[in-house]
């Protein structure tokens, strides 16, 4: 089992910065990667970020040039540097670990972008 807890959301100014934190526990050599998703009002979840084991970080467009995904193998802990944000960003943050037989999620954390 892996344990992820997310923290660092709240709300921000449009054109504001915020940085999630993602910090993993338990069997995490069980892991293949770590990434977020976000899941807006009356939407479904969507993918942001991933950063897989040894591999290159991959974006999604619409985040693409103003988040950045990047891992603390020491602290076992993924973050998600958010700049320029936008309105449209407002969502439900979750943390994400797939293993090879199962795939792990925090419990989310909320940003708002609103002014």
């Amino acid at each position: 089992q892996v344990q992820l807890v997310e923290s660092g959301g709240g709300l921000v100014q449009p054109g504001g910065s915020l940085r999630l934190s993602c910090a993993a526990s338990g069997d995490i050599f069980s892991i293949s990667a770590m990434g977020w998703y976000r899941q807006a009002p009356g939407k479904p979840r969507e993918w942001v970020a991933t950063l897989p084991n040894g591999g290159s970080t991959n974006y999604a467009d619409s985040v693409k040039g103003r988040f950045t995904i990047s891992r603390d193998n020491a602290k076992n802990t993924v973050y998600l540097q958010m700049n320029s944000l936008k309105p449209e960003d407002t969502a439900v943050y979750y943390c994400n670990a797939p293993s090879f037989t199962t795939e792990y999620w925090g419990q989310g954390t909320q940003v708002t972008v609103s002014s």
